[in-house]
């Protein structure tokens, strides 16, 4: 297999890894930040006992994506963590404080006001790390300050109107699955209802700003070239929008766990869409795009490339059928409802 056809893959792999984690990291985000919304002493039990057989698994997918950068774009990895290093950084102490929210919050013998620090630690944190990411990726679809010497922005150029737009989207898209998974996992009709009703309310929320993102990415980035050049590849973002749509056709019939599959399916292949806009760029330049890194200038070696590929082909499928198993085991509706348990 030659270089270039491995870079491509890897880069595909790349993108298909971010995509299936905010898919699936993105409804426990979304759950988290409800602890600060639903803040009874029941509701927000229930909520952190659905959180804690799955959230780890979830974040599992963080970790490889940050490994295949690493390991598969080496100068990509350098450049990002060097340009991107507070919010980078704030996200991995949000993470890590969403864990030990998740962890801490039934011990105490269940101290009311122990439990409400925790709540809304696990709260903020969640509402941190949606938001960043959102900004994040929101900067690297439209461009960095990036030049022969490096990036040149600070955190403050890195908050512009599409970077903030997207962090939005991200926000209230996770939100709404975040509701939906409560609402899957209550196991009474008082909170379910609830939870129903909160993720009803915000879907037009996710519409409105979803629509506001699309028609204001083609001015701020470059992410529809691709799309002109393929035109088949517009399916994908149309198949986004079938979900999106499918989301609130699946909650208006109670049917939460379809709807939350479709609407982690919305997120997953809206970042698909982009990850497909940016090809072959992985850190564009906003100055010059011959400053951009790519899948083929920022790649490893050849003979790195073919044996990772060799070890993901190994063991790959047994993450899948472990995550497979997991959400067999604690995805059933009305389970798991209880911390304690945990």
């Amino acid at each position: 297999m030659s270089h270039e056809v491995l870079q491509v893959i890897w880069f595909a792999l790349w993108g298909l890894l971010w995509a299936i984690y905010f898919g699936l990291d993105g409804f426990d985000l979304g759950s988290g930040m409800l602890a600060g919304i639903f803040r009874k002493d029941e509701e927000q039990r229930h909520l952190i006992g659905a959180l804690a057989p799955i959230w780890d698994g979830n974040e599992v997918w963080v970790i490889t994506a940050g490994g295949v950068t690493f390991a598969a774009f080496p100068k990509l990895y350098a450049t990002m963590f060097s340009s991107l290093y507070v919010p980078l950084f704030l996200i991995l102490f949000g993470l890590m404080f969403r864990a030990v929210a998740i962890e801490f919050y039934h011990h105490m013998d269940y101290d009311r006001a122990w439990q409400r620090i925790w709540g809304w630690v696990l709260s903020v944190a969640s509402l941190i790390v949606a938001l960043l990411f959102g900004v994040a990726f929101g900067n690297i679809f439209q461009g960095m300050l990036l030049d022969a010497q490096g990036y040149h922005g600070t955190i403050l150029s890195l908050l512009n109107p599409y970077g903030l737009l997207t962090g939005v989207l991200f926000v209230v898209a996770f939100l709404m699955n975040g509701a939906t998974w409560l609402a899957h996992k209550a196991p009474d009709d008082g909170l379910r209802a609830k939870a129903h009703t909160f993720a009803a309310r915000i879907w037009p929320v996710v519409l409105v700003v979803a629509v506001g993102w699309l028609v204001y990415t083609p001015f701020a980035t470059n992410l529809m070239d691709n799309f002109l050049k393929v035109p088949v590849l517009f399916l994908v973002p149309a198949l986004a929008v079938v979900m999106l749509v499918l989301t609130w056709v699946y909650l208006q019939k109670g049917n939460h766990l379809l709807s939350l599959l479709a609407g982690s399916l919305t997120v997953g292949l809206t970042v698909i869409a982009g990850v497909i806009g940016l090809f072959p760029n992985m850190f564009p330049s906003k100055l010059d795009p011959a400053y951009s890194l790519t899948a083929f200038n920022s790649s490893s070696s050849q003979y790195t490339l073919q044996f990772m590929f060799i070890v993901v082909l190994v063991f790959l499928p047994f993450v899948l059928l472990y995550q497979v198993w997991a959400y067999k085991l604690f995805g059933r509706k009305g389970t798991g409802s209880e911390v304690e348990h945990y």
